[in-house]
């Protein structure tokens, strides 16, 4: 018996684990399936779960997170994600304090030390009572206090509150949203999880991301989670016989529904996608080689360097990436430029990126191929995003300048 499942049963069960087979029935029920969503990209997220959600709009995921039925914050890889109230305190426990250990040298680079963290905590526990406050109100009020916050240091205080469970994002603003206390916008019990809670959190964001994500390895998930290998070893011990082995490697929800036999017959991947930048599907492990050839993986991720382009899926396996066609004409709906790997036929996406627009409220526009004529330099013209993956860690590398 073969020890490993065929990419294509592996692409079909990813594909039903997230959603995309059947469909899940809100945005709440998304996240909750996924058990986090990367969202560094505010815009890009809402994608992520609409993609998953028929019939939903963009204004159903702004409408579950002022419901509070989701909420926003630094909990995995020191990046952000949306992810279920009830969860997030109890990962922060575990998750927090390790991250603002490791970016202890970058705190130190900015001058951040306890002292400053104290009074801004102060100035924004009373700011904050009771209501909201912008990012630029916030770090207003901290200069009127003599906290510098410029050069990444405001960002860096709203980080550092955020991973000690003072602060996370609220209301609807815009494009973004406002700072709130977090007691106020989800209460729940404060104070570092017991050994056995710790267990249990770990089992429980475990079980959350194989249902999501799976089949998937112990390994994806240390990466996905930003913990250890032992930590993720220790939840694996610790769900149980919740999960079950899909192959020799990965693993799935005990009630999936997938024998652990890798050479059964397997149910085909079926179907086409435009999904957002940072989705889940291609982001979520540290191995994608099942879902993406190696040779385009530049493709998706530009020079390797964080950058997620969104993507075309066709049958679970990603065959090109896509972005929106700047300017157009007045009443032209919302036309987008696709790029793919070898090649593609536009109508196979045409249904996708209909539905993507009605998601924004736009109208259907063309779906045109990308020009791949060389460059001067001879080599052909890649696609770019300004988008990038951001983590705080001690790198020196400044962090993302928004929320």
């Amino acid at each position: 018996m073969p020890k490993l499942a065929s990419d294509a049963r592996v692409r079909a069960a990813r594909l039903e684990s997230h959603g995309f087979k059947r469909g899940l029935p809100s945005i709440a029920a998304a996240v909750e399936r996924l058990g986090a969503v990367q969202a560094q990209d505010f815009t890009a997220s809402k994608w992520v779960l609409g993609s998953r959600v028929r019939g939903s709009t963009a204004a159903d995921v702004d409408s579950a997170i002022e419901a509070r039925e989701i909420v926003r914050s630094w909990p995995l890889r020191g990046t952000l994600h949306l992810l279920p109230p009830a969860t997030l305190r109890s990962i922060l426990a575990i998750t927090g304090p390790r991250e603002v250990h490791r970016a202890a040298l970058r705190h130190a680079d900015l001058e951040l030390d306890a002292a400053v963290y104290r009074k801004a905590r102060s100035i924004a526990e009373r700011e904050l009572a009771g209501g909201s406050r912008s990012r630029a109100e916030l770090q207003e009020a901290w200069e009127a206090a003599g906290i510098v916050t410029t050069g990444q240091r405001g960002y860096h205080l709203i980080w550092w509150l955020a991973n000690d469970a003072v602060v996370c994002w609220g209301p609807i603003e815009g494009r973004g949203q406002r700072l709130v206390l977090l007691d106020e916008w989800s209460p729940g019990p404060a104070g570092s999880a017991a050994p056995s809670d710790r267990e249990a959190t770990l089992a429980a964001l475990f079980l959350a991301y194989v249902r999501g994500h799976g089949p998937a390895t112990v390994r994806d998930f240390a990466w996905w989670s930003g913990l250890t290998l032992t930590d993720a070893r220790l939840a694996h011990a610790a769900v149980g016989d919740a999960v079950t082995a899909f192959d020799d490697e990965r693993l799935v929800v005990a009630d999936a529904g997938w024998p652990a036999d890798p050479s059964a017959v397997t149910r085909r991947p079926t179907g086409a996608f435009a999904l957002a930048a940072f989705d889940e599907y291609f982001l979520g492990y540290t191995d994608r080689t099942v879902v993406c050839d190696p040779e385009f993986a530049g493709r998706v991720i530009p020079g390797g360097n964080g950058v997620f382009q969104p993507v075309l899926v066709s049958r679970g396996r990603v065959v090109g990436t896509w972005k929106r066609k700047p300017g157009g004409k007045a009443g032209g709906g919302a036309s987008v430029i696709i790029d793919p790997f070898t090649t593609a036929n536009t109508a196979d996406f045409e249904a996708a990126f209909a539905e993507w627009a009605r998601f924004w409220g736009d109208q259907p526009g063309e779906v045109q191929l990308a020009d791949r004529s060389p460059t001067a330099n001879g080599r052909p013209r890649p696609a770019r995003s300004p988008v990038r993956e951001r983590r705080v860690t001690t790198a020196r590398a400044r962090p993302a300048a928004r929320g």
